[in-house]
């Protein structure tokens, strides 16, 4: 059993990643093919995308709600639900002021505003996920933002219980966990896999766990990291698409968004991709289905017995 690559291996890769982005778009396919999409099939010869949206309240909403306010992701929805895209937005059950600063520990619980808007997103039909606590980083440093790296696990587990326990209080009960900037250690692997059914990741993933391919049995839990060219601005998304509808091959296809960005460029970017990805969109419940249809039976001695793409008895997935 491989585990998760030594921290000179993650660096190469974060290093490869950023200098060959169209490498990596073909690694994940070739991965994906050969490992049988790790059992999780998706039923269709075309790509299931599942669409992932970072994040709901905004981090910066106390900070900057002129930009990332309520009303601003109001919009977003509304293109998103005019296109028919499901999607999942990955909720904060707190907003920080200053969120960036590690020295700064003022927040505010969510405003009746904002619980309004995740009822209404519940009405509709919208997935969530976790989004960790507050989003507040740990450490200064940009290439080290993170809301969970260096916690033990006692304290990750705290974390996560009382994440949990706030946004059970608004009828949300996640069960995908969207770590705050992309980032927490590989050994949080095992709380987050005893509390949620899918583990997302992200670039800045391959610092902790390496580049993966994706969708992968971690344990009891999917670990399920997007990389570019389905990871950015909807302008650089839309090719990348384009080129996998091309592929008569089903493949899960995990698409990350930050409406925040669109905001910026005025939607725009946002309305063509949608448009274009409409037929081929999963609800992320058909993801949840496949994941159970996969699961390996259990053994009579115990033990998990193997499927494509490894058996979900293993701790660490193939790096």
């Amino acid at each position: 059993m491989k585990v998760v690559p030594p921290r000179p291996v993650r660096l190469g890769e974060q290093l490869i990643y950023k200098l060959g982005r169209r490498y990596c778009e073909r690694r994940l396919a070739d991965w994906q093919l050969a490992a049988g999409h790790a059992g999780i099939y998706t039923g269709t010869t075309g790509p299931r995308i599942l669409v992932r949206v970072d994040e709901f309240p905004h981090y910066q909403a106390w900070d900057e709600p002129g930009c990332f306010g309520t009303s601003r992701f109001e919009r977003f929805h509304g293109i998103m639900a005019d296109a028919g895209v499901p999607y999942l937005v990955a909720v904060l059950p707190r907003v920080s002021r200053a969120p960036l600063s590690p020295s700064v520990s003022e927040f505010r619980p969510l405003e009746e505003i904002e619980v309004a808007m995740l009822g209404r997103l519940a009405r509709e039909r919208v997935s969530f996920g976790l989004h960790g606590r507050d989003h507040r980083t740990r450490f200064a440093s940009p290439r080290r933002h993170s809301e969970l790296c260096g916690l033990s696990i006692a304290e990750t587990e705290a974390l996560l219980d009382d994440a949990i326990g706030e946004l059970a209080r608004y009828e949300i009960h996640p069960q995908v966990f969207v770590p705050p900037y992309n980032r927490f250690d590989a050994r949080q692997i095992e709380p987050l896999a005893r509390r949620f059914a899918v583990v997302c990741g992200g670039p800045e993933s391959i610092g902790q766990m390496g580049f993966q391919r994706t969708p992968q049995w971690r344990g009891e839990t999917v670990y399920l990291p997007s990389y570019a060219p389905f990871y950015g601005h909807a302008a650089e998304i839309l090719p990348a698409v384009e080129r996998a509808i091309e592929q008569p091959v089903g493949l899960w296809l995990p698409v990350v968004l930050h409406w925040g960005w669109e905001a910026q460029a005025d939607w725009s970017d946002l309305k063509r991709l949608v448009a274009r990805i409409a037929p081929y969109a999963a609800p992320w419940k058909d993801f949840h289905s496949a994941i159970e249809g996969s699961r390996a039976p259990e053994a009579p001695d115990g033990a998990m017995v193997e499927q494509a793409g490894g058996s979900r008895g293993e701790s660490w997935g193939d790096p």
